[in-house]
């Protein structure tokens, strides 16, 4: 399927915007709950080291933030930033609820408020396919981390193989679009947009050279779930 995606930011944070209140439940639902396994184990591959705070863009509701402070048993800043204030907003209540002094707030990943060098660990879980310019985000996201300090993305990617390949095709085409759209009735569609972005946003060897290309070194990807999804890490250069 080669449907063009209109990745414009007013589009993409009006259509979040309208999700908003279904995004938490459909996301467990629709991934059978799976999505919490593959954070967490992100938090394992790609851990806290030392003090230096670390950055979730992108952060939506706070899920992988909240992860990387369950992580650092408490005992590192996690700021939290999205450009959707409705998605912030149940981070927001999260965060007040269990008490956990995460920072959230509002800001886009093409243009951090931060200096640059800041951040041991700067990561997105399902967020960067969303930024308009894929590239320029990835660069955004290596300027704010530090010299030496490390750059991770978890991203839906596509099964290989015959069976699950086309078991995978049949649910993202056909069965989540339904789904998605019958619960949260989004008035942009914003599961098809979904199913689409996933489809066509490059995965495994293909994205991670895109890592490499914005500068990276060392740039490793593990695929999770049979290839659903597929974590990325780089670490941002040193000077010589």
């Amino acid at each position: 399927m080669t449907t063009d995606l209109n990745k414009d930011g007013k589009r993409i944070r009006a259509m979040f915007s309208g999700i908003a209140p279904w995004y938490d439940f459909l996301n467990h639902f629709l991934s059978l709950n799976i999505d919490r396994y593959w954070r967490n184990r992100m938090t394992k591959l790609v851990p806290p080291e030392g003090n230096d705070p670390i950055l979730d863009v992108c952060t939506g509701t706070g899920d992988l933030a909240l992860a990387y402070h369950a992580a650092s048993k408490g005992k590192i800043k996690i700021v939290g930033s999205d450009f959707c204030l409705p998605m912030l907003e149940s981070a927001y209540k999260k965060n007040k609820k269990r008490g956990l002094g995460i920072s959230f707030l509002e800001a886009d990943t093409l243009n951090l408020p931060f200096s640059e060098n800041h951040f041991q660990l700067t990561t997105v879980a399902f967020g960067i396919r969303n930024v308009s310019d894929t590239e320029a985000g990835i660069l955004e996201m290596i300027r704010v981390t530090k010299p030496g300090g490390r750059v991770a993305i978890l991203e839906f990617s596509r099964p290989k193989g015959w069976f699950l390949g086309n078991l995978y095709l049949f649910y993202f085409q056909r069965m989540l679009p339904l789904l998605g759209q019958l619960f949260s009735k989004s008035k942009d569609d914003a599961y098809h947009y979904l199913r689409n972005s996933v489809l066509q946003f490059p995965d495994g060897e293909q994205f991670a050279q895109k890592m490499r290309d914005q500068g990276l070194l060392q740039v490793t990807w593990k695929p999770f779930t049979f290839g659903i999804a597929t974590l990325y890490w780089g670490t941002k250069s040193t000077p010589t």
